[in-house]
């Protein structure tokens, strides 16, 4: 069932000396607020990462309550990053609705085939679309960056077949000008590491069900209240295979036993810690070209 969360604006909490924008972002940012205002209502594929927070909070700048934020929950969806984007979104003061998708059903994204993303994004954007034409909305619009261009990101694919706009994309703005303008415009989430779906933690052919899902999430979590904030659990049946920062081996090790006990609680036999240290979008090393999508 669909659920709508009306946020109240807050006050900033943002401290310190915030640096003046160059022309040059000046005018991406000027692009962008032309464009959204140009497309007068709209709904933000939102997920509360740095992206999509910045085009819901640039489009709810520029048309009010003609933006509807739309944040898909599925299980792939960590129970703390939802709870993270409903709080941004009570920052900017966006309308979101929490709408289930039940990627999972069908069994061409559980089997985890090399362009699972798809099929994600596929159902979520259908999803969008329902709501769009029976609620008046003009445009579907989604985070993608300027960087994102070249990545191996079948999730694109969709997207661009369903008529998806990417206002950021189309401005020209990169990670590093998104988490700029972010900062500026006082998002408190301008410098969030990316956090990808839970599924990604999956190898390509192994089948993605609720319980691996949840294993991974629950193993997670518990790293995060180690202190660990940029981590990955990634999932070889009995074995963890931790992705950390390499400057963070130190600190992991320091609370080894720690560790051990709280990724064993989550259903794991075997706790490993990758030596490589953490890369977003590690498992796309087993594909040709090792081009990386998260």
């Amino acid at each position: 069932m669909a659920q709508t969360v009306r946020t109240p604006i807050e006050l900033s909490t943002w401290e310190g000396e915030v640096p003046e924008l160059t022309q040059e972002l000046r005018r991406k940012w000027e692009i962008l607020q032309r464009s959204i205002r140009d497309w007068r209502r709209v709904i933000v594929a939102y997920s509360g990462g740095v992206d999509s927070s910045l085009v819901l909070k640039v489009a709810y700048d520029v048309l009010g309550e003609d933006v509807l934020g739309v944040i898909a929950d599925s299980p792939s969806l960590p129970r703390e990053e939802l709870q993270a984007a409903l709080e941004v979104a009570r920052h900017i003061g966006a309308r979101v609705r929490i709408i289930e998708t039940e990627e999972l059903d069908n069994p061409a994204y559980a089997a985890n085939p090399t362009n699972r993303c798809y099929f994600c994004k596929a159902t979520l954007h259908d999803a969008l679309w329902a709501i769009a034409r029976a609620e008046g909305y003009r445009y579907i619009l989604d985070g993608t960056n300027a960087d994102d261009v070249g990545d191996y990101r079948p999730g694109q694919q969709a997207a661009r077949e369903r008529g998806v706009r990417s206002p950021l994309l189309e401005a020209g703005l990169t990670k590093a000008d998104v988490r700029a303008l972010a900062r500026y415009l006082g998002l408190p989430n301008w410098n969030k590491p990316a956090m990808a779906c839970l599924s990604s933690r999956v190898p390509y052919g192994t089948p993605i069900t609720r319980q691996v899902l949840r294993q991974i999430e629950t193993a997670e979590a518990a790293l995060h209240r180690l202190g660990f904030t940029q981590c990955r659990v990634r999932h070889h049946g009995t074995v963890a295979r931790i992705e950390v920062p390499l400057a963070d081996f130190p600190r992991l090790l320091a609370v080894r036993e720690r560790v051990i006990q709280a990724v064993r609680a989550a259903g794991y036999t075997y706790v490993t810690l990758d030596l490589a240290g953490f890369r977003s979008g590690s498992g796309n090393e087993v594909l040709a070209g090792a081009l990386h999508d998260r």
